[in-house]
């Protein structure tokens, strides 16, 4: 994603409820935290991934942060939210295993996450990629090994890249012609009314 998206990041992370805020950011983020969020979220150098509904409505995001510090550039964290209505879908899962092919093919040689021990989702998550989890009170942490890219790895993540774009572009076209459409509609209306007034007795 990019800038263009902010609006509906904001709208997706606003959503969330108090509980999910808590899972997603390690405290209970108020609206003026999530905002600040958002407005500081750097396009140019972190990736931000996400799902959109036919509507396209934002139903879950993952932000891929890499490190500012030169002596971690082979490192970034990743944190996912999805709406409570699109849970069990597997598109936390999904994001994950997108985020790991684009970090790999950045160079990037660790992922970390930063959770919650009660976030028992994005943790199997982690496990499930292979991740080492390492639980400390209230918190855990998860490292994934990365392996060096390949020719492959490149073209996959390439290849998700561009089905991900043309999926976006297949919903806005189909959104636009959904408003002409209901645009038509009213128009339509407008005229039947008219006639139906015209030639009332």
């Amino acid at each position: 994603m990019s800038r263009r998206h902010k609006p509906r990041i904001l709208k997706h992370l606003l959503s969330l409820a108090p509980e999910d805020r808590y899972l997603r950011f390690g405290y209970p983020a108020t609206d003026e935290q999530i905002e600040r969020y958002v407005l500081g979220l750097n396009f140019d150098r972190d990736e931000i991934f996400g799902v959109f509904n036919r509507r396209l409505a934002l139903v879950a995001m993952a932000h891929l942060a890499f490190s500012v510090d030169p002596q971690w550039a082979t490192c970034a964290e990743f944190g996912v939210s999805v709406a409570s209505h699109q849970r069990g879908k597997g598109l936390g899962a999904r994001l994950f295993k997108h985020a790991v092919m684009h970090a790999r093919n950045q160079g990037v040689s660790m992922i970390f996450i930063h959770a919650l021990s009660e976030n028992v989702a994005m943790l199997k998550i982690a496990r499930h990629a292979g991740a080492r989890v390492q639980r400390d009170g209230s918190e855990s942490e998860a490292y994934l090994t990365l392996p060096e890219a390949t020719l492959d790895s490149q073209l996959s993540g390439l290849m998700q890249e561009q089905m991900a774009e043309l999926d976006y572009q297949l919903k806005n076209q189909a959104q636009q012609f959904r408003k002409w459409l209901a645009t038509v509609q009213e128009i339509r209306q407008g005229v039947r009314d008219a006639r139906h007034t015209v030639h009332k007795p």
